[in-house]
C-alpha cells in the first residue's frame, strides 16, 4: 500500500536530488527508460552535453542508486524503475524542494531567530498565498494552480494511507472542508462507490478543482461549494467531515471554531 515511499530512497541529499532533476530536464531518464541499456555516447549526444558533465552527472546518479554501469553502458536501477511508477510525485517532490531551497539556503538563522520574521520573507509563504484564491484573475489562477499542483499529487498518494486505516464503507454522504482540488474526495469516492461528496474551498480553488475532476468517471458524486469555512454558513445534513491537511495549518482558536461547525454539519445522532 506504501510502495510509493520509495520515491524517498532517492531524495535524501540535495546534491543527489539535484543530479536527479537535471537529468529529468535533459529527458535522460526517459532516454534509458526507452532505451536500456544505453551507451555513454548515446546519451551524450540526445542529452547534448559535455563528456565530462556526462561523467560527473553519471558518478552522481550512480550514487544515489538511479543508475548502474557496465563498461560505456548504463542502465536504470530495478529500485528506480519501481520509483518511476510513481513519477508525478518524485517530480513533484523535486520540484517543491527546490522552490523552497532559497529559504532553508538565505533565512535559516532568521528562522531559528524569529518564525513570524522568516514567513513575511518566505517565498514559500507566498506561493501558499490563500487571498489569490477569491478573484479569478490571470495571474491568480497561474499562482494557485502552481500551489494546488502541489497538494493534489500529495493528496492522492496521501488518501490511500487514510484509507488503510479507516473504513469509509458506511458512509454515505461526505463534507470535505478545505477539499482543495477535490482529490481527496476523489480517491475516496473511487473506492466506495455509495459515497458522494461536497468539497468546500475558496472560489478559485473550487474553480480549479472542478476542471481538475472534469474528465472522472466519478465527478458526478463530488460537488464544490465556494466559500470561506471560517465565514460561511456550513452545509449539513452529513454522515461524515473531513478535514485534509487543514487543521495544522491554522492558530488553536480557529482550528476550534473548525471543529464546532463541522460537528453542526452532522447527521443528529
Amino acid at each position: 500500500s506504501f510502495e510509493f515511499l520509495i520515491v524517498d530512497e532517492f531524495l535524501r541529499n540535495a546534491l543527489g536530488a539535484r543530479a536527479l532533476k537535471t537529468a529529468f530536464e535533459l529527458n535522460m531518464i526517459d532516454q534509458l527508460f526507452a532505451s536500456q541499456p544505453c551507451t555513454l555516447e548515446m546519451l551524450r549526444v540526445q542529452a547534448n552535453v559535455d563528456s565530462r558533465g556526462l561523467q560527473l552527472l553519471l558518478d552522481l546518479l550512480v550514487a544515489i542508486r538511479v543508475v548502474e554501469r557496465s563498461g560505456n553502458d548504463v542502465a536504470l536501477t530495478a529500485d528506480f524503475m519501481t520509483a518511476l511508477q510513481y513519477r508525478d510525485l518524485l517530480e513533484l517532490k523535486l520540484d517543491y524542494a527546490f522552490d523552497v531551497a532559497p529559504d532553508f539556503l538565505k533565512l535559516f538563522t532568521t528562522l531559528i531567530r524569529d518564525p513570524g520574521q522568516f514567513m513575511e520573507q518566505s517565498r514559500t509563504f507566498d506561493l501558499f498565498n490563500y487571498g489569490r484564491c477569491y478573484e479569478s484573475t490571470i495571474e491568480n489562477y497561474k499562482q494557485t494552480v502552481r500551489w494546488m499542483r502541489i497538494t493534489t499529487t500529495l493528496t492522492k498518494y496521501e488518501a490511500h494511507a487514510c484509507m488503510k486505516h479507516h473504513d469509509f464503507g458506511s458512509y454515505r454522504s461526505m463534507l470535505d472542508i478545505g477539499g482543495n482540488s477535490g482529490e481527496f474526495a476523489l480517491q475516496v469516492c473511487r473506492n466506495f462507490s455509495d459515497l458522494s461528496a461536497i468539497v468546500m474551498d475558496l472560489p478559485l480553488v473550487c474553480q480549479i478543482g472542478r476542471e481538475h475532476l472534469a474528465r472522472e468517471p466519478e465527478v458526478d458524486r463530488i460537488r464544490f461549494l465556494p466559500g470561506d469555512a471560517l465565514e460561511a454558513a456550513m452545509p449539513t445534513g452529513f454522515d461524515l467531515v473531513t478535514f485534509k491537511s487543514v487543521l495544522h495549518d491554522w492558530p488553536e482558536d480557529k482550528v476550534a471554531r473548525f471543529l464546532g461547525q463541522a460537528f453542526q454539519s452532522l447527521k443528529p445522532e
